[in-house]
């Protein structure tokens, strides 16, 4: 018996990165995937790998019509709705707050949080009643930026911030028949984040950091000294969605390889074997 046999789940943000790593690792534990991504030619390379047995609807997250319509999909090709995975979102390329040019503050915050927190709000309003009628699940995606400084800028850390608090939210007004949980990562292995229009990065992914010296770094400074690929955070994912979690919700899973349990009294020692030292 698989994991998610039984479970229609849809997982929103999946053309690419994380939510194709999630999407992937679910096909493989036995759900029936509903996938949602607004980029047209990620959609049509999503039918092209998954096929006709999986539902791929193109649209964006911060649209009341197109969630809507992906709903009346969902209910029209498979009749209900046991879990949501959040996977979309945006990063800010990090740049400071004193480096960004104070006229374009407004359009910046409006961007990151109407795509990685408005986002989230639509799809668990409009998609609450299929959840609840299944005794469901919601598992979002936070950020490791959630708890520590310099994941990103100030639109993102804030953004991934408001979805930490949005868990505890909507699990106590989702209970007792939907659970609420998030997962927190940090390093994905070619991260496909995008940046912002706000600031002329749309064009600009996380994965653009050179991948050999943001690998290097990453394993110098975590304990478990691994980069996890998207597929590999979709064990964690997959049990907070499936029905076999019958214990958590409210929480936020930090995913961090350790990052956060960095050494104190041994520092030296771990400085000098830093890449580069």
């Amino acid at each position: 018996m698989q994991l998610l046999d039984d479970h229609v789940v849809l997982i929103t943000g999946s053309g690419s990165g994380l939510g194709l790593g999630i999407a992937r690792h679910f096909r493989e534990e036995g759900a029936t995937l509903a996938l949602f991504e607004y980029d047209e030619r990620k959609v049509a390379t999503l039918r092209e790998e998954f096929g006709d047995d999986v539902l791929v609807v193109q649209g964006d997250v911060r649209s009341i019509t197109d969630l809507t319509r992906c709903r009346d999909e969902i209910v029209g090709r498979f009749g209900r709705l046991t879990s949501i995975v959040g996977a979309q979102g945006i990063w800010d390329g990090n740049v400071r707050l004193a480096d960004t040019p104070v006229e374009r503050i407004d359009t910046l915050l409006d961007e990151v949080f109407s795509i990685n927190v408005k986002g989230y709000v639509l799809t668990g309003r409009i998609f609450l009643d299929l959840l609840e009628a299944e005794g469901g699940a919601v598992v979002w995606t936070c950020s490791q930026a959630a708890f520590a400084a310099d994941g990103g800028g100030v639109a993102y850390t804030a953004s991934k911030g408001a979805i930490r608090a949005l868990v505890n939210q909507m699990s106590f007004e989702f209970a007792p028949r939907v659970r609420v949980n998030a997962v927190a990562p940090t390093g994905i292995a070619n991260s496909q984040l995008r940046g912002p229009a706000a600031l002329d990065l749309q064009n600009s992914l996380q994965s653009d950091i050179p991948a050999d010296a943001y690998r290097q770094q990453f394993e110098w400074l975590a304990p478990l000294q691994h980069m996890p690929s998207p597929e590999e955070y979709g064990p964690i994912y997959a049990f907070l969605a499936s029905r076999h979690n019958t214990v958590m919700t409210g929480q936020t899973i930090l995913a961090d390889s350790g990052s956060l349990n960095r050494a104190l009294i041994s520092i030296p020692e771990l400085l000098a074997t830093m890449p580069g030292a």
